[in-house]
C-alpha cells in the first residue's frame, strides 16, 4: 500500500471509483510529467450529488455543507489521480487546484469554501500538497453541484 494510501486510510477515507465524463472530455489527461484532472463534482460514494451538496452556497447549501462538498470534489480528484497513475505515490506535488463554487447573488465568502478541499489535499499529501490556487464564485454548475473542484499534479516518470 503506497504511503498515500495508507494516509487515506489512516483519516477514514476510501476512494471512490472515478467518476466518468459527463460530456465530450476526458477525465484527466497526462502530458510530459503533469497530470491535468478534469473538473470533479461532489458526486458521493454512490455516483450521485447528496442533497446537501447540490445548489447554492448561501441559499439551500449552507457554508459547511459546501465545505464538506469541496473536501468530497478533492477526493474525486485524488480517485482520478489513481486511475491515472496507479500509483499515488507519484505524486510529485500538487500545483494548481481551481474551485467553482455555485454562489447565490450576494454570497462572497468562497475561499473558505474552497478550503475543503485545499485542506485535504494538503492533509493526504503534507508538503507536496500545497499548491497555487484560484477559486471563482459562479451561477451554476453541472448537475447543480454545490462545488466543481480540478486539479493539476506534477508527477513521477512511470
Amino acid at each position: 500500500m503506497s504511503e498515500v494510501e495508507k494516509k487515506l486510510q489512516a483519516l477514514g477515507i476510501s476512494l471512490p471509483t472515478p467518476a466518468a465524463p459527463v460530456a465530450n472530455y476526458v477525465a484527466y489527461v497526462v502530458t510530459g510529467s503533469l497530470l491535468v484532472i478534469s473538473g470533479q463534482v461532489a458526486f458521493g460514494a454512490d455516483g450521485k450529488i447528496p442533497p446537501a451538496h447540490a445548489g447554492k452556497i448561501g441559499a439551500a447549501v449552507s457554508a459547511e455543507a459546501g465545505i464538506a462538498a469541496a473536501r468530497q470534489c478533492a477526493i474525486n480528484i485524488l480517485a482520478q489521480a489513481k486511475a491515472a497513475v496507479g500509483d499515488l505515490d507519484k505524486i510529485v506535488r500538487c500545483v494548481r487546484l481551481g474551485g467553482f463554487i455555485n454562489v447565490a447573488p450576494g454570497f462572497s465568502a468562497i475561499a473558505p469554501i474552497m478550503n475543503g478541499a485545499s485542506d485535504l489535499i494538503v492533509e493526504v499529501l503534507g508538503d507536496k500538497g500545497r499548491h497555487a490556487r484560484s477559486t471563482i464564485g459562479v451561477a451554476e454548475l453541472p448537475l447543480d453541484s454545490a462545488v466543481e473542484v480540478e486539479a493539476m499534479f506534477e508527477i513521477s516518470p512511470s
